[in-house]
């Protein structure tokens, strides 16, 4: 009796021809363009794009910033949440009508 040779789909794809793997685009820290200085904390507008629909900060590897600016991100985004500038808890977004 022959034996059958197993093959799954992934073995399948990588031997054909031509097959291409996908590679994302490398994010870049978008404060490292603008070449800032420092982050404004009192620029709600900019610090919202760095907080979740939760409240909560997003991570480096989600917002593509570098180490340096995250650290000082997250110093910003904390001290308008002190002053009220911008919420702790999701339940604060609710009742202001959201983070546009």
């Amino acid at each position: 009796m022959a034996r059958r040779k197993v093959t799954s789909k992934s073995q399948k794809a990588k031997a054909r021809k031509g097959a291409r793997r996908y590679i994302p685009k490398r994010k870049v820290c978008s404060f490292c363009v603008a070449k800032a200085e420092d982050i404004d904390y009192k620029d709600p507008s900019l610090l919202r794009r760095y907080i979740s629909d939760r409240g909560k900060i997003l991570p480096r590897r989600r917002t593509g910033t570098c180490a340096k600016h995250q650290r000082a991100l997250a110093m910003a985004v904390k001290r308008a949440r002190h002053l009220a500038l911008l919420p702790f808890t999701p339940a604060h977004i609710r009742k202001t009508g959201g983070l546009v």
